[in-house]
């Protein structure tokens, strides 16, 4: 046994004990959707930043949404691919602290920046001779400030809160990160009031958010019933439907884990579902946003294709 594991130093992971005979194709498989997410939402903020045209509110809102993504990824997926491969699954007691730390900032930010999408395609669409002025630099500045502020408040209460309780037992985290619902298994005191603060925590974060989500869909979808081709509704109808199934999949994966952190959900099933919102959406965000999108495929062909054509001019 390695030293220190025997005390609150560390903490063990085990991660998918469950799936060990298939642990090279989950290797592999986690490797290609961690690259495929990486280089999607580097190209995102690439794009979003250095052509002109993509200087919106709505590209302005999907590279910090690629942000969040790439940083979730990073706190994750390096650490669980490396503990794939090796015998021993330790984390220090700092660390986790850390990760637990961040998984919430960007779990919470990622919430409220779903929301601030919403709304900014709802003013779009619904409202659009008042886009400018509801929706100028500096509300959008305002709003993805707040969005981060406070995942940041919320997670440093939460998190120094949880490290504080007495761990006991064998210190084995039944998962494969620092979560709420995971480490709070460990704890051997009464965790009722924590566990209340969670759960009003999570209706505020995810829920509200994503009723004024499906209220803002519910005007764009109206409003787009009365735009007299079919063409272009099918057009708009195809891109929301696209976007609220992401959007449904991060909310019900998040809320079902965090709404009852000490809930009947097992171990195992627990994992799959953390699965889906920390490898699988960060994933697919970048496709059905952005990539998918003409205006975005045509700045890329104009931010790449430009610096192509700039490699083959002659030097000077």
């Amino acid at each position: 046994e390695a030293p220190g594991l025997r005390n609150q130093t560390y903490f063990t992971f085990q991660r998918f004990s469950h799936l060990a005979a298939l642990r090279v194709v989950l290797f592999e498989g986690i490797l290609l959707m961690f690259l495929i997410t990486m280089t999607g939402n580097v190209l995102i903020i690439v794009v979003a930043t250095t052509d002109p045209a993509l200087h919106t509110p709505m590209y302005y809102f999907l590279k910090n949404l690629a942000w969040v993504e790439i940083c979730l990824t990073l706190n994750i997926v390096p650490k669980m691919l490396v503990d794939l491969l090796l015998e021993r699954k330790i984390i220090s007691f700092s660390a986790c602290a850390l990760q637990l730390y961040l998984v919430i900032v960007l779990v919470t930010s990622e919430c409220f920046l779903l929301g601030a999408m919403a709304y900014d395609r709802y003013v779009a669409i619904c409202h659009p001779l008042h886009y400018t002025i509801t929706m100028s630099r500096r509300v959008c500045l305002h709003m993805v400030m707040a969005c981060w502020a406070a995942g940041a408040l919320l997670s440093a209460g939460l998190t120094a809160w949880l490290f504080s309780y007495p761990f006991c037992g064998s210190k084995e985290i039944e998962h494969f990160f620092c979560d709420i619902a995971p480490v709070l298994d460990l704890v051997c005191s009464d965790t009722y009031l924590f566990e209340l603060l969670v759960f009003i925590a999570t209706v505020i974060i995810v829920l509200i958010p994503f009723i004024l989500i499906a209220a803002s869909y519910i005007q764009i979808i109206h409003t787009i019933l009365q735009i007299p081709s079919a063409q272009g509704r099918h057009k708009m109808f195809s891109t929301c439907i696209a976007h609220l199934v992401v959007v449904t999949l991060f909310y019900c994966t998040t809320g079902l884990i965090h709404l009852k952190p000490k809930s009947s959900l097992s171990a195992n099933s627990r994992k799959l579902v953390a699965l889906s919102y920390t490898v699988v959406t960060p994933m697919l965000n970048p496709i059905i946003y952005s990539l998918r999108n003409k205006e975005v495929k045509h700045a890329l062909k104009n931010t790449f294709g430009r610096r192509q054509l700039l490699s083959k001019l002659p030097l000077p």
